[in-house]
């Protein structure tokens, strides 16, 4: 189901193509796609009516449909100038003693409207914008007093008198927020419905709704703008059309006494379809698919550029003319401390054990960004970055080198669909809004990367230092030692606030991953197995799966881990008991250190190969398990990389022949199962692996399920 699937038409499109591939393929297993909007696009869904005689007797559908809503126009004969009359219009309300919500298309305005209006009401104004991070935003539905005045119901205490919330788009989806007033630009028809939609949304006043928009030719359409000779206004894009069109179509509603038109939803769903229609945001340019671009993207495992692979990006948002290209901005420990080492780990290793998450990641366009960086750049010219790019790769530079331009003063460096990782030292974060002149003093939260919670609000990871006591229950996917060079004595006579180990933990409530080598208990390998398995049994059995497939998951998680059984892989969880002890996981205490590059779901392969059991079954469930073992890490994709292609107890003959099969055998199956067949069965694997994974001493699944250590499951 895609929600508000009218904000990103082209995923929408996305989906109902990757739905009729699998169709043309005859996929094994198909998903159905459903398009859930207020503001649909599809002329199938258009009805004059769109509300029932139900909904229109509904007492509290009542009270909402006709709730009061009162618009009023203001021209201005230019674009710079909306802001100023946004402002002013606002500044209206400073004594009504009532919730006033400000709507604005861009972060600048936005801020530039809120400075000003603090200095008529101070600690009276807040912002919400797409810029962002997850974690202010939370912050602000939970505890801020003046965004409690427009909430139906919060913990927090409203502050009383006036207050003004100020918004970008950000504010038209996914909050249930209620205004007494409304000061806004115009933007397209379903954007304005949003906005609308989010001043007296229960029906209880009578709202006033102030529309400040650029003059427009008085044509039928609007699709001209107004000539002047006093300035000199940009040729309109469609997204200004759009706007023009519903300038026409709001000043058709009906006229209330007060002289302002009628606003309430009835009124609105009177529009006629094609109208309403006509004013929507104008569509992205949205890329063909073909049966090559999805066999392209499936290669998981090939990280390198490929020929005909673009970035998934402008398939899932579209492409514009109107719109700026957006960077994500996170801060980060890890990047600091890493610069400054003699033996760092691989960035991407570091964010493959602790992902970027979006609580932490702050979204603005890349122009703004740009701007921004420099001004950080210019406090702190060679402190390292990190830029990840859509591909995953990291690449590690100063600040200066990020933000150079060329002789045409561009920016050298394509920030577009980038991000980049700061230090805290540099600051740069205020009010939730990136601001380059901000220092780390600003009173912000930089790293919260820790900030990642449950549903039950508890951390899901956490990084502590040296001898500091581990979290309950996580288990441990990385140590960092930050001084390597260090002098053990040294250490135990310096100051205890020189700190050395740094210790990364993670709660294993959602996936399996690669800090499966530990885990909150100690795990043998073969509990862990019998109770994957199990959870496997039952898993397919919920899912109805049948057959071949429902047997090849099953033996496929009894034997995923079989690799785990060598003396490297042992060694490198920290196992000192090994071959008297063979564990699937390491536990508390158990330090794990990286020793090679050794696979140990190819290993598994390598010990299939000759397993008599495994050996004995028909030839088509061996190639579907062989595959499902191979890729519980996501691997197998086509490929393993060369350098994993190894096993200590075989010789290079026997691992280069399974080698050599592994890509023919995803063919095949691809083939056979269908892109997204064979990833979902992948991801049974993984899913039984997981809840085999995650469960503590006494701790239970809803159906009963227990841990190993309790007994099996």
């Amino acid at each position: 189901m895609h929600d508000e699937a009218h904000l990103e038409p082209a995923f929408q499109e996305m989906l109902s193509a990757i739905a009729a591939e699998q169709r043309r393929c005859q996929e094994f297993g198909l998903f159905r796609v459903m398009e859930l909007t207020a503001t649909s696009r599809s002329d199938a869904s258009g009805e004059e009516d769109l509300f029932t005689e139900e909904d229109q007797t509904h007492g509290v559908a009542r009270k909402r449909l006709g709730a009061k809503k009162g618009i009023a126009f203001h021209p201005v004969d230019d674009e710079r100038r909306v802001a100023d009359k946004v402002e002013q219009l606002a500044k209206g309300y400073k004594d009504s003693g009532q919730a006033i919500l400000v709507f604005l298309r861009g972060v600048r305005e936005v801020t530039k409207v809120a400075a000003a209006l603090r200095k008529v009401v101070p600690e009276c104004v807040e912002t919400l914008t797409g810029t962002l991070r997850g974690y202010e935003r939370d912050a602000l539905a939970r505890e801020n007093s003046i965004f409690a005045r427009f909430l139906p119901s919060t913990e927090a205490t409203p502050r009383t008198g006036t207050v003004y919330l100020l918004c970008t788009s950000a504010g038209e989806v996914g909050v249930n927020i209620s205004a007494d007033h409304l000061v806004c630009d115009l933007t397209p028809f379903d954007s304005m419905m949003q906005r609308f939609g989010r001043v007296n949304r229960f029906g209880a006043g009578d709202a006033r709704i102030d529309v400040v928009h650029r003059t427009y030719a008085k044509d039928a359409d609007a699709r001209e703008p107004e000539s002047s000779t006093k300035t000199k206004e940009k040729p309109f894009t469609p997204f200004d059309r759009a706007c023009g069109r519903t300038l026409t179509v709001l000043q058709r509603l009906p006229m209330r006494d007060d002289q302002r038109r009628d606003a309430n939803p009835v009124a609105l769903s009177k529009i006629p379809v094609a109208d309403r229609q006509a004013a929507f945001t104008p569509p992205p340019g949205i890329l063909p698919t073909s049966e090559i671009l999805f066999d392209a993207w499936a290669l998981t495992t090939v990280r390198q550029k490929l020929p005909g692979r673009p970035p998934v990006a402008d398939w899932l948002h579209g492409v514009t003319e109107w719109e700026q290209p957006a960077t994500h901005i996170a801060w980060r420990d890890e990047v600091g401390f890493v610069g400054g080492m003699s033996q760092a780990p691989p960035p991407e290793d570091l964010l493959e054990d602790y992902p970027l998450k979006p609580h932490e990641l702050l979204r603005d366009q890349t122009p703004r960004v740009f701007s921004e960086l420099e001004k950080v750049a210019a406090r702190c010219p060679l402190t390292p970055v990190w830029l990840l790019n859509s591909d995953g790769v990291v690449e590690v530079l100063s600040l200066t080198r990020l933000v150079e331009r060329d002789k045409q003063k561009k920016p050298v460096l394509n920030l577009a669909d980038c991000t980049v990782l700061l230090p805290p030292v540099v600051g740069g974060l205020e009010g939730g809004i990136l601001n380059g002149d901000a220092g780390n003093s600003s009173g912000a939260i930089y790293d919260i990367a820790d900030h990642w919670l449950d549903g039950n609000g508890r951390p899901r990871r956490c990084r502590v230092w040296d001898d500091d006591d581990p979290p309950l229950w996580m288990r441990l996917v990385r140590t960092i030692d930050v001084r390597p060079d260090g002098d053990e004595e040294e250490d135990e006579e310096a100051d205890s606030t020189s700190r050395r180990y740094w210790h990364w933990y993670v709660r294993p409530r959602s996936a399996d991953d690669e800090g499966s080598r530990t885990a909150r208990i100690k795990e043998e390998l073969t509990p862990h197995l019998c109770s994957a398995e199990d959870f496997a049994t039952r898993l397919v059995d919920r899912l109805g799966l049948e057959g071949l497939e429902a047997k090849a998951v099953v033996l496929a998680t009894r034997w995923h881990d079989r690799g785990k059984d060598r003396l490297v892989w042992q060694r490198s969880i920290g196992n000192r008991d090994y071959p008297q002890q063979v564990l699937a996981k390491s536990g508390p205490g158990m330090w794990p250190i990286n020793l090679s590059e050794y696979r140990h779901e190819f290993g598994s392969l390598v010990d299939l190969s000759s397993d008599t059991e495994f050996l004995e079954l028909p030839a088509e469930i061996r190639d579907l398990v062989l595959h499902l073992v191979a890729a519980h890490h996501g691997r197998a994709r086509p490929h393993f990389p060369a350098h994993e292609t190894f096993d200590p107890n075989w010789p290079d003959m026997v691992t280069m022949a399974i080698v050599n099969e592994i890509p023919r055998r995803y063919g095949r199956l691809q083939r056979k199962y269908g892109r997204w067949g064979l990833a979902y069965l992948e991801s049974l694997v993984r899913s039984a692996d997981a809840m085999a994974s995650q469960l503590g001493p006494g701790e239970v699944f809803a159906d009963g399920g227990v841990s190993p250590s309790q007994g099996g499951v």
